[in-house]
C-alpha cells in the first residue's frame, strides 16, 4: 500500500484548514476548492471513497466529537424542532427529490430517483456550525442545526436501505419500510442506552489517563459496531453514547478531560480537513462514465436537483416552524416565538457533504447481472448537489447572516452569568476551606493556607476583570495582562532548566517533569483568564 498520498492528502488539508481559519471564506470551501484543482492536475492519483471505510471509521469519530460537543440540555430544550428536521424533513426530501428526478431525467425509474432522493437528503451542519459560530449566531439556532446533522444521517441511510430494496427488486413495501425505519431508530437507541451507564462506570473506574484516552477514542467505533451488528441504526447508538458521557464528563479525572480535549481536538480537526478535501478530489471518479447523460443535459439536470434540494428545505422549514405554534396552546406557552429570519437561515443552512457521497459510492454496481439503472448519473448529481450547496450557500450565509441581523450572543450578559457563578460556587469552595482547615487533620502553615484563599480569589475575581475597561495605553484587558506577565514569568524559568539541562546539572529526565509542571501551571493561568 502507498501511504505517501495518504499523508500528502492529510498534511495539505491540515495546512489549508490552518490557512482558511485567517480568511473570511470557512475552511470547509477552502477544501472543496483546493480539491477540485488538485484532482485536475495529472498525475495525481485518484481517491476514490469507499463507503465501507467512510461510514464506519470516518463518520462515528466525527458523530462522538460533535455530540460531547453539543449539549443534552440544550437539545432536549429544541426536540421538536430537531426532530422535525432530522427526521420529517429527510423523508420528506427524499421523496420530494425523487419525485422530481423521476419527472426531470428521462428513462430514470422511480426507486432509483428515490434512491438519489435519500442520498442527497441528509444535510451535513459541520459547515453551517462552524459559520454559525464565526458569526455569532443565536444559541437556539446552532443547537437546531447541530442537532439536526447528529440525527438525520442515521434517517438518511435507512431511506436509503428501503429504496435500494425497491430499486433492486426484493419487494420493499412501505410497511417493511416503515419496520426496517423502526427497527434502526429504536435498535440504535437502545443499543446506545445499554452501552452508554458501563462504559461511563469504566471510565470513571481507570485511574490512568492514558487508559481513559485510550478507551475514549475506541467508543464511538464500538457503539457503531454493535449497532451495525444487531441491523440498528449506529449512527444513533454513537450519539446517545456521545450525549450522555458529554452530560457527565465532569465525572472523569480532570488529567483525562484535559488531555481527551486536545486529543479529539485533533483527531476532529484531521478528520474534517480530509474529508472536505476528499469531496473536491472526486471530481474525476464522477465523471468518469457519464455516458448519455454528458453535456448540456447533465448540466440541466443537476441545477434542476440543486434547485428542488434547495427549494424542498424551504418548503418544510417554514410550516415545521410555524404550524405547530398555530395548532398548540402549549408550544405557544413552552417555546420562545421564532421569527422568519431565524426560519429562513435553518432553510439556507443545508449544506450536503460527505456522507451523501459515501452513500451514493455504496450503490451497486449491477443488479441481477445488469448495471444498476442510472448509478454514474446519480454519482454525478450528489457531487454537484455537494458542491452546489457548500459553495453557494456557504459563501453567502455569513452575509445573510449580517444583513438579516439577527440577535446574537451578548457576551456581556454571558460574562456576567459566568461571574455570577464562580461567585456561587468560590462561596462555597471557602465555605468548605474554612471546615477542612478547622479540621487538625488537615493543618497547614499559614502561608500554603493564605496561598489557597489567594487562588479562589484569583480565579473569583479573574471573570469580573474582563467586564472592567482595558489598559489605554496597550488596549490589554487585565486578563490579557496577567496572562501575558504569568506566561513571560514561566518562560524565563522554562529558560533558566534548560540551560541547566545544556550544562548538565540535571538530566532531561528531570527537565521534562519540570517542564511539565511548568506547562500545567500556564494552562492553568489561560484558563483562568478565558
Amino acid at each position: 500500500m502507498d501511504v505517501m498520498p495518504l499523508l500528502l492528502l492529510v498534511a495539505g488539508s491540515a495546512v489549508i484548514a490552518a490557512a482558511g481559519r485567517r480568511t473570511p471564506v470557512p475552511a470547509p470551501l477552502l477544501l472543496v476548492a483546493a480539491g477540485l484543482a488538485v484532482s485536475s492536475v495529472p498525475g495525481v492519483p485518484e481517491f476514490a471513497l469507499d463507503p465501507h471505510i467512510v461510514l464506519p471509521l470516518l463518520l462515528p469519530p466525527l458523530l462522538h466529537t460533535a455530540a460531547t460537543d453539543s449539549s443534552y440540555l440544550d437539545l432536549r430544550a429544541q426536540l421538536r424542532p430537531v426532530a422535525l428536521l432530522s427526521v420529517g424533513y429527510v423523508l420528506f426530501a427524499t421523496v420530494a427529490v425523487g419525485w422530481a428526478a423521476y419527472l426531470i431525467v428521462p428513462g430514470l425509474p422511480l426507486t432509483a430517483a428515490l434512491v438519489l432522493g435519500a442520498v442527497v437528503a441528509p444535510p451535513d451542519a459541520v459547515a453551517a456550525t462552524a459559520i454559525a459560530r464565526r458569526v455569532g449566531l443565536p444559541s437556539r439556532i446552532t443547537t437546531i442545526l447541530q442537532g439536526e446533522s447528529l440525527v438525520n444521517d442515521a434517517t438518511a441511510i435507512t431511506a436509503y436501505r428501503v429504496a435500494l430494496a425497491a430499486a433492486v427488486g426484493e419487494g420493499a413495501t412501505w410497511a417493511e419500510g416503515v419496520g426496517d425505519f423502526l427497527l434502526a431508530a429504536v435498535g440504535g437507541i437502545g443499543i446506545g442506552l445499554l452501552l452508554m451507564v458501563p462504559i461511563h462506570w469504566l471510565r470513571t473506574r481507570l485511574k490512568e489517563a492514558l487508559l481513559q484516552n485510550t478507551l475514549s477514542l475506541l467508543i464511538p467505533f464500538a457503539a457503531y459496531a454493535v449497532a451495525e451488528e444487531v441491523h440498528a441504526s449506529g449512527v444513533l447508538a454513537v450519539v446517545v453514547v456521545a450525549l450522555y458521557l458529554g452530560h457527565r464528563a465532569w465525572e472523569v479525572d480532570f488529567a483525562t478531560r484535559l488531555q481527551e480535549e486536545a486529543v479529539w481536538k485533533m483527531v476532529a480537526f484531521v478528520l474534517e480537513s480530509s474529508v472536505f478535501a476528499l469531496i473536491g478530489l472526486q471530481l474525476p471518479v464522477v465523471l468518469r462514465g457519464l455516458g448519455d447523460y454528458e453535456g448540456v443535459d447533465a448540466a440541466w439536470y443537476a441545477v434542476a436537483v440543486f434547485v428542488v434540494v434547495v427549494v424542498a428545505r424551504f418548503v418544510w422549514v417554514y410550516p415545521a416552524t410555524f404550524l405547530p405554534r398555530a395548532l398548540s396552546p402549549r408550544i405557544r406557552k413552552r417555546e420562545d416565538n421564532p421569527t422568519w429570519k431565524g426560519a429562513f437561515i435553518i432553510s439556507w443552512a443545508g449544506m450536503r457533504g460527505v456522507v451523501s457521497l459515501a452513500i451514493a459510492f455504496s450503490i451497486p454496481m449491477t443488479v441481477h447481472g445488469e448495471d444498476f439503472p442510472g448509478r454514474n448519473l446519480i454519482l454525478f448529481l450528489t457531487f454537484t448537489t455537494v458542491i452546489g450547496t457548500l459553495v453557494i450557500q456557504g459563501l453567502t450565509l455569513p452575509p445573510l447572516i449580517r444583513l438579516l441581523r439577527l440577535p446574537g450572543r451578548d457576551p456581556q450578559a454571558e460574562t456576567l452569568a459566568e461571574a455570577n457563578a464562580q461567585a456561587q460556587a468560590s462561596r462555597a469552595a471557602e465555605q468548605r476551606l474554612d471546615a477542612l482547615l478547622a479540621d487538625e487533620r488537615n493543618a497547614l502553615p499559614q502561608p500554603l493556607a493564605d496561598r489557597l484563599r489567594t487562588v479562589l480569589e484569583r480565579r473569583r475575581n479573574a471573570v469580573w476583570e474582563r467586564l472592567g475597561q482595558p489598559n489605554p495605553i496597550t488596549g490589554e484587558t487585565a486578563d490579557d495582562t496577567y496572562r501575558r506577565l504569568a506566561r513571560e514569568m514561566i518562560g524565563a524559568e522554562r529558560e533558566v532548566f534548560v540551560r541547566l539541562r545544556d550544562l548538565r546539572y540535571i538530566d532531561d529526565e528531570m527537565l521534562r517533569t519540570l517542564l511539565r509542571r511548568l506547562d500545567l501551571e500556564e494552562a492553568a493561568a489561560y484558563r483562568e483568564a478565558t
